[in-house]
């Protein structure tokens, strides 16, 4: 990931500075994601798919109060 990339960082971010959350990246099939306290670290790439996969089931168990625990 050498490219520049066009970070952003979630409307819920919230405490102190507003930098304890993650940002993440859209590439054409990844999304890049980063600590936003420690940008210059590592950052992780998973497939646009499974992010999506992923976001989608936070939501869900959000809803339903159950908060995914004992899956």
């Amino acid at each position: 990931m050498t490219e520049a990339l066009c970070w952003r960082k979630s409307t819920y971010s919230g405490g102190g500075d507003g930098d304890t959350c993650v940002e993440i990246a859209v590439l054409p099939s990844h999304i890049a994601i980063r600590d936003s306290k420690a940008p210059a670290r590592a950052t992780l790439s998973v497939p646009a798919a499974s992010f999506l996969a992923f976001i989608e089931e936070v939501k869900r168990d959000g809803q339903d109060g159950a908060g995914g625990a004992g899956r």
